[in-house]
């Protein structure tokens, strides 16, 4: 059983396999995003905060999920490209994933047992489902689909220090 994120292994939006473990040591905000949902602009907080924190030890990874309303319905390339040119991400995007259901990402299967949402619910209730990760790998915190990420920074700021 795993106990950490460094050891799954993600796709790349090209579709190369791209280890957690090339994190070690950073704090990461881990995010399902879509490009056509009302929390898309969001993809502007999270930059701002990338660009803010990321000399310090902050790695963002967003992870596009077409299973909300449809909402990214794009190939991979195209949801890079939207959220280039629409949002200026610069963070590391992954490949299309499913977080909720049989086909659930282990990734996302393991962000979810380690931090329930209300009620102790697994499931992903909506985009921009946010989980914050220590440098050690661990879990720390789940945030709802609303919280924006100003609302994040106090958190992130404290594991950084």
């Amino acid at each position: 059983m795993s106990n950490s994120v460094y050891d799954f292994t993600c796709h790349t939006t090209g579709g190369a396999e791209k280890p957690l473990s090339d994190y070690q040591g950073k704090v990461l905000l881990v995010v399902n995003t879509a490009s056509k949902c009302g929390f898309t602009p969001q993809f502007a907080g999270l930059e701002e905060m990338y660009e803010k924190y990321q000399g310090k030890g902050l790695e963002i990874l967003g992870f596009p999920c077409n299973q909300f309303g449809k909402q990214d319905p794009g190939s991979n390339d195209e949801i890079t490209e939207f959220c280039q040119l629409n949002y200026g991400v610069s963070f590391p995007m992954f490949g299309k994933i499913e977080v909720n259901g049989g086909g659930t990402d282990p990734l996302f299967k393991h962000l979810k047992k380690e931090a329930p949402g209300a009620l102790g619910t697994q499931r992903i209730k909506w985009n921009f489902t946010k989980f914050l990760i220590d440098g050690e790998g661990k879990v720390v915190k789940r945030y709802a689909p609303t919280v924006k990420p100003k609302d994040i920074e106090k958190d992130v700021s404290k594991l950084l220090a």
